[in-house]
Order: structure tokens, then sequence, then C-alpha cells
């Protein structure tokens, strides 16, 4: 493994930087100057920035460095869909404690190159320094699109359709499955913890060749995944919906309204709700849940319509149209219709599947809560 500090910031940079070449014509000058230069003459320009932070956002115990890479690209590109933009650039700042060898960066940047390749988004540059609390990302994305084009959460109306894409819940059912495998790890290896302890404490040789074998099979133990790949990729490895947004345009659907699902579709939909003066009823017969994603919540002995309404994650997209677009819905089938936008004065309500009425509260991540 390599030492960062061998290579220095500059050789950092020079290093996982050195073949990326622009893919679009408004990128003039990328990586190699105080400032990359573009060029949008003719449309708005959209930038959104996000930050992950170790022990926040991310736990290394079993996220690899690639899939943070590819995750952290992604979630960026959302936003832009969400605007129905189209991203272009993208810029990297990194802080990185000693922990991180050269080879572990270049994961990241492997992961983060596989997400720009998928949407032909240029790498123009960043920032990297040292960090004494472990790991932070923060990556901007610019994007384009024309104004005609551009969807804001402000613009839903009375009448219109609710739809989500993909299906909801998933994410998060990943993420309880992760920690649930984390914690009965720990629980493990304290356990033997206590075990060495003892033996060493009354130098027990036998006792301590037994565990030292112990211990190092559980080092290599590796959870059972199987038939919940599908959650695990959801939370590791998620994909910005770029897809919809072209079925959208091609089947000449202009949502009103838009936003991707990264906090819960309660909350979401509550921030459309309050941007555009309206309310709403969602069905819970019809909000999109796969198959594993029940099972977990069964498992876990958890609601799945909770965790749908309130995991977050799923970097789905979450829009409203017009109700003459219904017909043009209905052969969409990543395209989900799950209620419709009402007066304000009626509320924002949750409609059970035995037709009880239930008014949504935002239950989603809170970066700042405690």
């Amino acid at each position: 493994m390599t030492d960062i500090s061998k290579l220095g910031e500059f050789g950092l940079i020079d290093r996982l930087t050195k073949d990326i070449k622009p893919k679009n014509d408004s990128t003039i000058y990328g990586v190699g100057d105080d400032c990359a230069v573009l060029n949008y003459p003719d449309t708005r320009v959209l930038t959104t920035t996000d930050m992950l932070m170790e022990g926040v956002h991310f736990d290394l115990t079993y996220i690899t460095m690639q899939q943070l890479g590819y995750k952290a690209a992604m979630v960026n590109l959302s936003d832009v869909f969400a605007m129905n933009g189209s991203p272009r650039q993208l810029l990297v700042s990194l802080a990185v404690d000693k922990r991180f060898d050269v080879e572990s960066i270049d994961d990241f940047y492997t992961g983060l190159r596989q997400a720009c390749d998928k949407w032909n988004v240029d790498i123009i540059g960043g920032d990297t320094t040292s960090s004494r609390t472990g790991l932070a990302i923060s990556i901007t994305c610019i994007g384009e699109a024309q104004e005609k084009d551009i969807v804001y959460r402000n613009g839903a109306s009375e009448t219109d359709i609710i739809c989500v894409s993909g299906d909801l819940g998933a994410a998060y059912m990943g993420l309880q499955l992760l920690e649930r495998e984390k914690n009965i790890f720990y629980e493990q290896y304290d356990a033997l913890s206590q075990k060495v302890k003892k033996a060493e404490k009354s130098g027990d040789k036998d006792a301590l060749k037994a565990l030292s074998s112990e211990e190092e099979a559980l080092r290599m133990y590796q959870p059972d995944f199987a038939g919940k790949e599908y959650i695990i990729d959801r939370q590791l490895r998620p994909e910005a919906r770029g897809d919809i947004i072209a079925q959208l345009h091609e089947a000449n659907i202009h949502p009103t309204a838009m936003m991707d699902i990264s906090d819960g579709l309660s909350s979401e939909i509550l921030h459309i709700c309050n941007q555009s003066h309206c309310g709403c009823r969602i069905y819970e017969n019809k909000i999109p849940i796969d198959y594993q994603t029940a099972v977990m919540a069964e498992e876990l002995n958890m609601n799945v319509t909770t965790c749908a309404l309130n995991g977050g994650e799923d970097y789905e997209l979450l829009f409203t149209v017009p109700i003459g677009d219904h017909e043009k819905l209905n052969g969409m089938d990543n395209i989900k219709q799950i209620g419709y936008i009402t007066k304000e004065s009626l509320g924002k309500m949750l409609i059970t599947r035995d037709g009880n009425e239930f008014e949504l509260t935002a239950q989603g991540w809170n970066p700042l809560k405690h």
C-alpha cells in the first residue's frame, strides 16, 4: 500500500485525473488550473452540492470505497435529474485521515468515474486535504436545462396525479440488514475479547491458541445475503433515475413538480405540497414495494409501509403530472401513480388499505437531529 504523503496533494490529483478527458462541449477546460472553464451561452445552469460524512452518512464497516465513490456521485446526479436537467460536470473534494492509502482513494475514484461515465459527466476538479475526524466527501454537480424544461417543487396543482419511479423502502431495509449484521459481528467480537482476557489472566496457553483461531475465523466471516442482494445493492449502490427523465421526455410528459426521494416519501411529498400550497391524497396500496423489502420488514418486525414512507435513500423520482397525462402513464411499468393533488384546505393525507385517513408527517432522515 502506498502512503498518500509520498505523493502529496498534487501528485495524488495527477494520479487520479491524468486520463480524464472532457465529454461535453460546455467543458472548455477541466482539471489543471485554478478554475475549470465552462461555456453555457444558450441554456440555464443547474448546480447542486452534497456532503457525506463518515459516521453520519456512511459506514466503512460495510461499504467499500468503490461503492462509496459510485454512491457519492449518483446522489448528486440525482438532484440534477430531479430538476428535469442533464448533469454535465462534477467537482470532488475529499478530506482523508491517515487510515487511507493511495490505493483506497484509487478505489473511490473508480466508483466515482463509473457513475460519471454512465451519464457522460466530466470530473473537472475539486480539492483534497487532511482530516482528523474520518473521511469527508463534498461533491458539486453542474448541469444544464432549457428554461422551459426546468421543473421546480412549487408547480403542483389541484387534480395533478402523484407519481413515483421504481419502488420504495428497499435502501432503508438494506441499511437495517447491514446494521444488524454489523452489530452481531461486534457482539461476537466483544464476547471473544472477554474470553481472551480471561485466558490471558489465567495463563491458559491452550485456550489462547484456540481463541486465536476463533478470532481469525471471525475476522474472515462474511454474512450470507443470499436472497437479499437487491436491498443491499439499493443501499450501497443507488442509481440516479436519468432513465425516467428520458422516458418522460419521449412520452412528451412535462411534470408540474418534481424532486428525488432522498429523505423519504412522506418528507418529499410534504415539500412539494408546502411549496405548491396544496394538499394531497396518497394511497397506501399504490405505493410500490419490492418483494425483498416486504420480506425483510417482516423479518425485522417492522411495518413495511412506514419503511417505504420514511426510509429514504431510494433516490427515486417523485413528481406530479396533469391529469390529462393519465393514459400516457398507464403504459410505463417503472412509474406508479400513487395519489393526487388536492386543495390545501383538505390536508396531506395517507389513505390506508382499509380506507382510513391519516395525516402525513415528515418522519424521514434529518441529518441535524440527534
